[in-house]
């Protein structure tokens, strides 16, 4: 009997979206009941489950949210980050929500972090 079942879930799991409604409503007629509950919960949980796999975030943004007191040390560091010249460099460790860096990987961005915040800068990655 289980292996029929199987065969059944396979056979089932083939069909298109319209295919299963059209099964349904066969069901339906012929059994004389209402899918309309059972359908709204599957919907829900269906919903639920396709929520769950969340994407891991790839490329991340070093924002500078204040230079600190070392501020020769942060535009040292943002200038061998960025290899941008002093002038740019000390606007940019002057500039709160500056973004030192764009779109780089995890490891890139926390090693950035790293080195700024030794500098004395107070920094986020988004």
């Amino acid at each position: 009997m289980a292996a029929n079942l199987e065969n059944l879930v396979e056979e089932l799991s083939k069909l298109s979206v319209l295919e299963a409604a059209e099964l349904v409503k066969a069901l339906e007629a012929k059994w004389g009941v209402s899918a309309a509950a059972p359908v709204a919960v599957a919907a829900v949980a269906g919903g639920a489950a396709a929520a769950e796999p969340v994407e891991e975030k790839t490329e991340f943004d070093v924002i500078i949210k204040d230079a600190g007191a070392k501020k020769i040390d942060v535009i040292k560091v943002i200038r061998q980050l960025t290899s941008l010249g002093l002038s740019e460099s000390k606007t940019m460790a002057e500039t709160v929500g500056g973004k030192v860096l764009a779109a780089v990987g995890k490891e890139a961005a926390m090693d950035a972090k790293k080195k700024l915040e030794d500098a004395g800068a107070a920094i986020e990655v988004k």
